[in-house]
């Protein structure tokens, strides 16, 4: 090799070390932005003790002790509610029913009771209990009622970074704190000078600081849930599925993967890792039915599109994965997830099995996320 050759090889070798160092920082850079978009989605902040304080101001705690009825009506049936969200939303927006994204910001446990709040009442709404379908629940004032007025002990102003916890959740959408005047429900529409037609994290975070407008915190009172009620056990889970009333869930139990994570064959994610989350069961389908295992499906909320793979059965919204009862068990052990009533309380009820369980028409390819964005200022 020649005195040329050997420094053009020398360059040729520095180059291709700078050129991959400067790949290799980029590439870190990207998965540490990554890493923090993901890690901002996880706003469980568990607080044992204050759930334990809220459950103590149950008169009936436990949802087996609550909704006796109900347990005795479980009969081991599967149950898929997002159908019935899916006829509602398209009632009154148009468009398919799908799972919501919270973005960048840890307001999970909000997502995973406004969930289960709006499906719940989807549930209502088909059973000609409420005389017109839902407006989709806004997540902005769960989120800053659980952090405030309903954290026990309470605080009027909460500057402690993102998340909250099950048990303030519950006590704020129930109606149940201090001031008997605030807390409930409100929807994604227009209050006076107040838009909620659309998510805001502006709002959310300002909101989770400094409250919700006392003004509103009244309003909700007139849309608060009938009932609230720990889900502790797998049975209980089960029952009030059945019964259409959805469960919201808080614990630090992971599924692997937290972004571009896939589905097996039959449309579960394994139990993996820690996750600080908040999500909503829709759904319950038994191995005495031919389910390949005893599962149930959890709506996340971070887009349709986190996750991909095999859906079962193919209606199931995408945003959604199966989990197994063992991996249900253990988020139920964390004893912060809480089965939300109907407008008649935790009352059993037959769903109609019929049409009602029918599967509801495939979404089409071009429902992507921005157009599910776009539909949450479509209120009438």
């Amino acid at each position: 090799m020649t005195a040329r050759q050997r420094t053009v090889w020398t360059w040729s070798a520095i180059s291709f070390v700078v050129f991959a160092a400067i790949v290799g920082a980029l590439v870190e850079r990207a998965t540490h932005r990554i890493a923090e978009r993901v890690e901002s989605r996880l706003g469980y902040v568990p607080n044992p003790e204050g759930t334990r304080e809220f459950l103590a101001e149950l008169e009936h705690p436990l949802f087996a002790d609550a909704a006796p009825d109900v347990m005795d009506n479980a009969k081991g049936r599967d149950v898929f509610l997002y159908r019935y969200a899916d006829k509602a939303h398209r009632q009154v927006y148009g468009t398919p029913f799908t799972v919501w994204d919270q973005g960048d910001h840890g307001s999970c446990v909000s997502f995973g009771f406004a969930m289960a709040s709006y499906v719940g009442q989807t549930v209502d709404w088909s059973q000609g209990e409420r005389d017109d379908p839902p407006l989709l629940v806004a997540t902005e004032p769960i989120y800053a009622g659980s952090r405030t007025l309903a954290r026990l002990p309470p605080q009027a102003r909460n500057t402690g970074g993102d998340g909250s916890y099950g048990g303030a959740a519950a006590r704020w959408i129930s109606g149940r704190c201090k001031d008997p005047s605030v807390g409930g429900i409100l929807y994604r529409q227009k209050y006076g000078d107040v838009d909620l037609t659309e998510y805001s994290i502006p709002r959310s975070i300002a909101w989770g600081r400094d409250g919700v407008p006392a003004d509103l915190a009244r309003e909700g009172m007139k849309h608060a849930a009938q009932g609230v009620a720990l889900c502790r056990d797998w049975s209980s889970l089960c029952a009030s599925l059945e019964n259409g009333m959805p469960v919201a869930i808080c614990s630090q139990v992971g599924f692997g993967q937290k972004w571009g994570a896939v589905r097996d064959k039959d449309g579960f994610r394994p139990r993996s890792g820690t996750w600080s989350h908040s999500m909503c069961v829709l759904a319950i389908r038994h191995k005495a039915n031919g389910s390949p295992r005893d599962g149930a499906l959890i709506a996340n909320s971070w887009s349709p599109d986190w996750i991909s793979g095999p859906r079962w059965p193919e209606d199931m919204p995408e945003g959604c994965f199966w989990v197994s009862r063992e991996a249900m068990e253990e988020i139920l052990d964390a004893e912060d997830s809480f089965a939300i009533a109907g407008v008649a309380g935790f009352q059993a009820r037959d769903l109609d099995n019929g049409a009602w369980l029918e599967p509801a028409p495939i979404r089409p390819v071009s429902a992507t996320p921005s157009s599910v964005a776009n539909s949450y200022s479509l209120a009438p």
